[in-house]
């Protein structure tokens, strides 16, 4: 999940992405919050499989549909819209919170495209980060503080468990265990279901019918318990609509594919 320093082709949250360096950012500290406005109006945040026995208790879990499949957790069921978070970014409910979106404003990238070497970078636009009298100091004279390798931490085992979570979906593609999903909510009393598409999921049917031998290398392996997370997660779709719902969020059911 290594993303490159490119304006073109920046990750989801990040508006600029630039090394950290003494250089530049020898005077700056980072600040915490209880809040996470990069998250308003995102209905899906990437997850890694590692990640999957929490987040199954919260979200749906599907799968992008869009080239190489990531994982994802559903915060909501339409574009732009997120039912845990208020408007300033304040969580309604105590969640569980992917590592894509802690990681924020930090991660790791390559700086230059002849190299495969990652380099720790930072979003200079957010405010957690800055020249404040608050927070922690990222440098201490010219070397990382301790905020700083332990952020350089938290970021390289996120890579590696992106690398993990990419060699599960490649596992699950040479199966051809990957369908172009649908979900369907009928509301009581409503004339028609929503229907959602333009997502990934996991066809259980053909998983049912994978050889014996498969299935018992996968529970040994710890990959099945994984994938059933993703299956039973999918019952969270109907919670996620229901809180919708009482935001006053839901669209016309033509209108929610």
């Amino acid at each position: 999940m290594a993303s490159a320093p490119d304006s073109t082709q920046l990750p989801l949250f990040y508006k600029e992405v630039v090394p950290l360096t003494v250089k530049q950012h020898g005077t700056w500290s980072a600040r915490r919050t209880d809040q996470a406005p990069w998250l308003v109006n995102q209905h899906v945040v990437p997850l890694t499989v590692e990640e999957f026995p929490m987040a199954q208790r919260h979200f749906p879990i599907v799968f992008s549909s869009n080239g190489t499949s990531v994982p994802l957790a559903l915060m909501g069921m339409n574009a732009g819209i997120n039912v845990f978070v208020e408007d300033d970014g304040t969580l309604r409910e105590n969640i569980y919170m992917p590592a894509y979106a802690r990681r924020y404003p930090f991660l790791l990238a390559k700086t230059r495209p002849d190299t495969d070497e990652l380099s720790l970078c930072v979003d200079p636009t957010s405010e957690l980060v800055g020249e404040y009298d608050d927070g922690s100091a990222l440098f201490d004279g010219e070397a990382p503080s301790e905020e700083c390798k332990n952020t350089l931490k938290f970021c390289e085992q996120f890579e590696i468990a992106g690398n993990k979570s990419t060699a599960f979906v490649e596992e699950l593609e040479k199966h051809e265990l990957l369908i172009d999903g649908e979900l369907s909510v009928k509301p009581t009393g409503a004339e028609k279901p929503f229907a959602y598409r333009g997502f990934r999921m996991v066809d259980d049917k053909k998983l049912r019918d994978l050889r014996g031998d498969q299935l018992r290398a996968w529970s040994q392996n710890g990959m099945l318990p994984l994938i059933y997370a993703h299956i039973f997660s999918l019952e969270l779709v109907r919670d996620i609509f229901g809180k919708q719902a009482a935001l006053g969020k839901i669209p016309a059911p033509e209108a929610a594919a």
